[in-house]
C-alpha cells in the first residue's frame, strides 16, 4: 500500500518518517497532553510504556494494511511534532479517512495545513483515491480550518456524536472529492 512512499513525503517545513517505538518519548510528549488528546480519539497516554504499546498497535495495523501512519518531523529542528494517518480504507468506494495530531507547541504555525496537503496529494496521486474525509469535533475549530484550507468541504454535522469530558459535541464531517 505504498508505505515507503508515505513515510518519505516532504514539504517545505516538515517531512514524514516511519513511526517507531524508538521515538516513544517524543510521541509521548504530545500523546500525554490532555489538551492535545481531548479531540483526537486516542486515550490520554499516562506513561512512555503506554505510548510505546500504542505505537506497537499502530505498527501492527499498518503491517496488516488497514492503516498508514507516519511521524511528522520539523525540518528546522529534526523534532517529531506529530503523527499523521490514513485509515478506514473502503476499496469499493475508493475512499479513506485522514487524521493528524500535532504537539501543542506547534499549533498555529502552518504545519497542519502542510501536513494535510501532503496527505491529500499522496492519497489522490499515489493511492488514486476518489475521496478523503475527516470527522472533527466541532469545538476543534483549528482542525476544521486546516481541512478547509486544503479544499475539504463541510458535508454534514452529526449532532451530539462525541461525549468528551462529560459533555456532548457535534461531529463535523468534511470531505474532498477528486474526479478521476
Amino acid at each position: 500500500m505504498s508505505m515507503k512512499a508515505f513515510h518519505s513525503l516532504e514539504g517545505e517545513m516538515i517531512y514524514f518518517q516511519k513511526l517507531s517505538t524508538e521515538n516513544a518519548q517524543a510521541i509521548h510528549s504530545y500523546a500525554s497532553d490532555s489538551e492535545v488528546s481531548r479531540f483526537i480519539g486516542w486515550n490520554l497516554m499516562n506513561s512512555v510504556d503506554e505510548t510505546c504499546e500504542h505505537i506497537e498497535l499502530m505498527l501492527k495495523r499498518e503491517a496488516a494494511g488497514t492503516h498508514l501512519y507516519t511521524s511528522i518531523v520539523l525540518k528546522s529542528t529534526q523534532e517529531i511534532i506529530g503523527t499523521a494517518m490514513i485509515f478506514n480504507f473502503d476499496d469499493e468506494a475508493n475512499k479513506a479517512e485522514i487524521g493528524y495530531v500535532i504537539h501543542r507547541d506547534h499549533w498555529g504555525k502552518g504545519y497542519g495545513t502542510e501536513i494535510v496537503g501532503l496527505i491529500t496529494d499522496f492519497a489522490f496521486q499515489t493511492l488514486h483515491l476518489h475521496k478523503l474525509y475527516a470527522y472533527v469535533v466541532d469545538a476543534n475549530i483549528g482542525s476544521a480550518r486546516i481541512l478547509e484550507k486544503n479544499g475539504y468541504e463541510l458535508e454534514g454535522r452529526l449532532k451530539d456524536h462525541y461525549f468528551i469530558e462529560e459533555r456532548y459535541y457535534d461531529a463535523l464531517f468534511l470531505g474532498r472529492i477528486i474526479n478521476q
